[in-house]
């Protein structure tokens, strides 16, 4: 039967953009006080060919940390090892504000970007998202906000993270740059995006889609119900076949479809890190694809 296409391991991350790998590493159990460990995690990904890096402002108050920890330790990192910053594409993700819970204003937008920039020691990043719509914002004022920043070279493009089509379409209406990238939480578990209108708008705009949770959540690695279970198994028939693990047989899932979206890869493992590039071994045929739909969405395809 025919294969699916297998994806590219690089590609622009926008049109005219940085090149990077078709994976991405997050940052968001990024934690802890030890700098060489973490160095040593960074360098892992760099080493399995990683080039996107994936953290937000609000990564910290998860594992315990203030907020911006995780930004914060990527700057300690950086700072020790100047040289690691050429080699990366960093995006970023502002907008969630402890307690009220969501924040677009113009004002808290520019601060964070500010803050994101100085946490991590760095004058720019590639990618700056909004982490989470604020219903209570004109996207006008966003859009100024956003735009304002662009051009003062503090942020190389502008992208979306857990926003409806529909947000989107608004934010686009009264942003003079284009919407590069959306992140929504796509895996074979969490199979919305394909039936949502997310990952056709992002066909339909050329926009990067950032896969966040590519593993449910770390449910695929230990199922505990028969949803999840039936899931795993058709994504191990896979596994076997090429010779990977489930994790990796669940990145190329994503992968395959023509949306290209990329998983957000979150394990702190050096060892498990360093499988990453196990992704790109399986390729799928489209009845392979589709009986793992099926499992996710618990009956049979119309």
């Amino acid at each position: 039967m025919t294969q699916l296409p297998s994806p590219p391991r690089m590609r622009a991350l926008y049109p005219g953009g940085p090149e990077v790998s078709s994976v991405a590493w997050g940052m968001w159990r990024f934690a802890g006080d030890d700098v060489a460990a973490a160095e040593a995690r960074v360098q892992a990904a760099l080493d399995a060919g990683v080039t996107l890096f994936d953290t937000a402002d609000i990564y910290g108050p998860d594992n315990g940390e203030p907020f911006g920890a995780a930004e914060a330790l990527l700057g300690r990192v950086l700072a020790g090892n100047p040289g690691l910053r050429d080699q990366m594409v960093i995006a970023t993700k502002g907008g969630i504000s402890m307690g009220v819970p969501y924040d677009s204003s113009a004002g808290y937008l520019g601060a964070a970007i500010d803050a994101s920039l100085a946490r991590m020691g760095v004058d720019h990043v590639a990618l700056w998202q909004i982490h989470r719509p604020d219903i209570l914002t004109h996207p006008a004022e966003i859009g100024e906000a956003l735009l304002a920043a662009h051009q003062a070279g503090k942020i190389g493009a502008v992208g979306v993270s857990n926003f409806t089509p529909w947000q989107v379409e608004a934010l686009a209406a009264h942003l003079p740059l284009p919407i590069v990238s959306c992140q929504p939480e796509f895996s074979p578990l969490a199979v919305a995006p394909l039936g949502d209108g997310v990952l056709d708008q992002a066909i339909a705009r050329g926009m990067a889609v950032l896969a966040w949770s590519p593993l449910g959540g770390g449910r695929l690695g230990n199922p505990a119900d028969e949803r999840t279970r039936a899931v795993a198994a058709a994504l191990d028939a896979k596994a076997k076949q090429a010779g990977v693990s489930r994790a990796a047989a669940a990145y190329s899932w994503i992968m395959a479809h023509p949306a290209r979206p990329i998983p957000i890869v979150g394990t702190q493992s050096v060892p498990r890190i360093a499988e990453i590039p196990d992704a790109y071994t399986p390729t799928w045929t489209r009845a392979e694809w589709y009986e793992v739909l099926v499992a996710a969405r618990g009956e049979p395809l119309p």
